[in-house]
């Protein structure tokens, strides 16, 4: 590869991420006395302290393989393949032009005198901070994205700054003129002296033969003492055109689809190279090349087993949609900016008191955003990308795009911007940079933007906003469960069903790589559980749980559980509450009556728990499931038995119910509520499944949840007997538990089923595919297997030891600290916590 620049390296990074374990040689010469490293902040190099903007090291290239020869290269021979450099000859099976291109300086007199620089690398840098020290004034040459990111690299070295533009406007290949005069009144308001439609004819000297100023055609000037150059950039191209490869006609050398040049075995990328007519001036199409270059160059190597597709790799074109902070000027364009598209129309607000401008190109018919340009706010882009990129019909009128919102109100309709992580305040916008950054896996997300590791319960959205976003980006998307099976969980989950396994130990034989993982391993321990209800913690299934399922116990943040009972549908005798208050009182446990109409005793120490459970299962309760990705309760109201408003017994229904579907296994929580009339007092539409009693008879909703994202319901059938609801709500469920994917709600299951609700109520109403009779027997074959864990646990001789706090020891744990609070212990907090542990009394075992 000749030339490492950001594109450089990351071809570099393609050819190792995709030859795999294959012997490939990669030898780079790099022309600058440094490796590849961040141009795009370039100008953060004035910062203080300036952040390091490397790429790469030697270090790193070194391990990984990388030959680096530094030097500039010569004498290509395409003919016997070899390139001179260095005084070496080099030879080669596949060569690379990643050359880049270098700053246009216009043929002014003047332009080679002592002041006069252009803008373009770290040594180029040095030498203005060098000059700044004995200078008051600069000028930049050049109004566009490098010539603003050098005015304010000026600035920044303490120089009275001007900006000289050609064009009538800043940012002309990027603006329009309204965009370019918010952006002109913003930079101005800096102190930088913005100066457009200005032609100029000389570089003026002062008697030491250095820069003085500027002349212009106009015949006015402009003092300075010193000049950047930065009106644009032209190919690297002179040692692609001395060894005869094809050249565009103003330059750039050719490539076609594949990145291939007009020689055998030569490709280019980046700056240098010329696609369809088009020099692509920004990083994000360079990258593209890199990657359609690295998979035909292993192609071309005889490495396309290595997972490679046997058909070449296409680069077609980039979008050229950005959004860039410029002198902390916040600029976006993207899609048909300038409204080019035949018979479009546009909408645009100038807020001259906020210092922004939004402008929305639109279809003929005003329904589609074919692009737009945002000045000073860049709040929406991302949001507005996605209406241009995906072509959605506007819901809404087009100005509210572009409206500031009202305090409290969304961005959008449809924000794409939405939380997903509440426990570090991560949105969508983040991750989606993390991914254009590189991220490409879970871990890596985490890592990047801290999302999915609070508490965990937002990483199936990450992960969907992931796939989504590869997908966007032309990406393929792996569906696998994990690194150790090669099948999503609707795929494992039908092999297991079809082909009967009944332990992990088949599973991981017939399908399985490896050991196995945190991911794999409950997942599958969840599928054996819906589909054989067998006791979760029997010696072949107990090492599969997740650390709740491991106890059957939610675990605390003090390392102490919860311990919630079944009570169905809310309702409960008075020796039933009488029996619960006993065990509260004898293990000294914090009560706490929940939103779904349960009671939490919190506070157990592990080794308690088995006796716990005796005495509330000796008084009649079983395991509410409230650890278990399983059905957790069904809401109610009290129904037409007690309410004058009732229309219909909804608490005997949300009883029935929760005795059908207690201890179902699924890919997540499940939730219900049963209202008795539609005053919903039951909250039915904010569950997986809700019913809502009417004089005609019960109407089923289906998708609904709450937390980070909440879903409303949505009606899936109106006016059933209950005969018919119990039905289509057992076939929910199992078409549910079987097709969804590992910790995936039921409302984006929902939304991801192609036909959504109509396809749904095909599938369990209509019987589409034939299924509704195996999803009639799955649910028959739970209900026949349901066996109360808790209940199989105190009958297991070996459940003692399990709950044991220490492996090695029968004593307690004796670090837990409390404090009273009215009337009852919760964990101390982290200021309360005293060094010598003060222990308060409690009942229920040895202090």
């Amino acid at each position: 590869m000749i030339g490492n620049g950001m594109v450089g390296h990351r071809l570099t990074q393609q050819l190792q991420a995709q030859s795999g374990s294959a012997a490939l040689q990669i030898t780079v010469v790099c022309e600058e006395s440094r490796l590849a490293y961040d141009r795009v902040h370039l100008s953060s190099h004035f910062d203080d302290p300036a952040p390091d903007l490397a790429l790469a090291t030697a270090g790193g290239y070194e391990g990984s393989g990388v030959q680096v020869i530094y030097g500039r290269a010569h004498g290509v021979d395409t003919a016997q393949k070899t390139v001179q450099v260095a005084g070496q000859t080099l030879p080669y099976d596949a060569l690379v032009f990643a050359t880049g291109s270098f700053p246009f300086v216009p043929p002014l007199p003047g332009k080679d005198a002592p002041g006069c620089f252009v803008y373009r690398t770290l040594d180029d840098l040095e030498q203005i901070r060098d000059a700044a020290r004995n200078a008051k004034s600069g000028v930049v040459i050049g109004g566009g994205l490098l010539g603003l990111e050098a005015a304010g690299a000026l600035q920044k070295l303490g120089l009275t700054t001007h900006v000289v533009e050609f064009a009538p406007q800043l940012m002309p290949a990027q603006l329009d003129p309204e965009g370019g005069q918010t952006l002109r009144r913003t930079i101005e308001n800096m102190g930088i002296g913005v100066h457009v439609g200005k032609s100029t004819s000389e570089v003026t000297l002062d008697a030491a033969e250095r820069v003085s100023g500027l002349s212009f055609a106009d015949g006015s000037t402009l003092e300075a003492d010193l000049v950047v150059f930065s009106a644009g950039i032209r190919p690297r191209d002179d040692l692609a055109r001395a060894c005869g490869l094809t050249l565009g006609e103003r330059g750039g050398i050719v490539i076609d689809d594949t990145c291939r040049t007009s020689a055998p075995d030569v490709y280019a990328v980046g700056e240098c190279a010329l696609h369809d007519g088009r020099i692509y001036g920004l990083v994000a199409p360079g990258y593209s090349m890199a990657k359609v270059a690295a998979a035909n160059i292993l192609h071309g190597l005889g490495l396309h087993s290595l997972g490679l597709s046997d058909a070449p790799a296409t680069f077609t074109g980039a979008d050229l949609s950005t959004k860039l902070k410029l002198l902390g000027v916040e600029v976006g364009s993207f899609g048909d900016a300038k409204g080019v598209t035949e018979g479009c129309r546009t909408v645009s607000l100038s807020d001259n008191v906020r210092g922004t401008y939004s402008k929305l190109v639109l279809s003929a018919d005003g329904l589609c955003v074919l692009g737009g340009l945002l000045v000073g706010d860049t709040a929406r882009y991302n949001d507005l990308l996605d209406l241009a990129l995906s072509g959605t019909p506007l819901t809404v009128p087009p100005e509210t795009l572009i409206v500031p919102p009202l305090p409290g109100s969304a961005t959008l309709p449809a924000s794409t911007n939405a939380l997903i992580c509440s426990c570090e305040n991560v949105r969508a916008e983040a991750v989606c940079a993390a991914i254009e950054g590189g991220a490409r896996d879970i871990k890596a997300l985490k890592s990047c933007t801290g999302a999915g590791t609070g508490c965990g319960g937002c990483v199936p959205g990450l992960h969907g906003l992931l796939q989504s976003e590869l997908r966007r980006l032309g990406e393929a998307v792996s569906n696998h469960l994990c690194e150790h099976f090669a099948y999503s969980r609707q795929e494992l989950f039908d092999l297991i069903r079809v082909r009967g396994y009944r332990a992990w130990d088949d599973v991981l034989a017939a399908h399985g790589t490896g050991l196995g993982c945190e991911v794999c391993k409950p997942a599958v321990g969840s599928i054996l559980a819906s589909l054989h209800g067998e006791y979760v913690l029997k010696p072949q299934h107990a090492p599969l749980q997740d650390t709740n399922d491991a106890f059957l116990a939610n675990i605390q943040k003090n390392g102490t559980y919860s311990v919630m009972p079944r009570v169905p549908g809310g309702e409960i005798t008075a020796d039933g509450l009488i029996a619960i208050g006993e065990v509260a009182r004898n293990f000294g446990l914090y009560c706490k009556i929940t939103g779904g109409q349960r009671i939490d005793l919190l506070g157990a120490q592990r080794d308690d728990l088995p006796a716990i459970w005796a005495g509330l299962i000796a008084a009649g309760f079983e395991s509410g499931h409230a650890y278990g990705k399983s059905l957790r309760t069904i809401k109610s109201c009290v129904g037409s038995a007690w309410c004058r408003y009732g229309v219909q017994d909804s608490t005997t229904l949300a009883i029935r119910l929760e005795l059908r579907y207690r201890g179902l296994r699924s890919p997540h929580k499940l939730k219900s509520g049963v209202s008795g009339c539609t005053r919903e007092c039951a909250e039915a539409r904010s569950k997986d499944f809700g019913i809502i009693a009417t004089e005609a008879g019960w109407n089923l909703y289906v998708g609904g949840n709450g937390g980070v994202t909440p879903k409303h319901a949505l009606l899936l059938a109106e006016g059933l007997d209950e005969a018919t609801l119990t039905r289509t709500i057992d076939r929910y469920l199992m078409f549910y538990v079987r097709t969804a994917d590992r910790l995936q709600r039921t409302s984006a299951w929902l939304e991801g089923l192609e036909g959504g609700l109509e396809y749904l109520r095909g599938v369990i109403m209509d019987d589409s595919l034939g299924l509704c009779a195996d999803l009639d027997a799955a649910m028959e074959q739970h209900i026949g297997s349901y066996e109360d864990e808790w209940g199989a646990a105190l009958a297991d001789p070996a459940t003692p030891a399990r709950f044991r706090t220490f492996v090695n020891a029968d004593t307690r744990d004796t670090g837990l600290q409390w404090v009273e609070e009215r009337g009852q212990l919760r964990p101390a907090f982290a200021h309360e916590m005293t060094r010598g542990l003060t222990l308060l009394p409690m009942a229920g075992g040895d202090d």
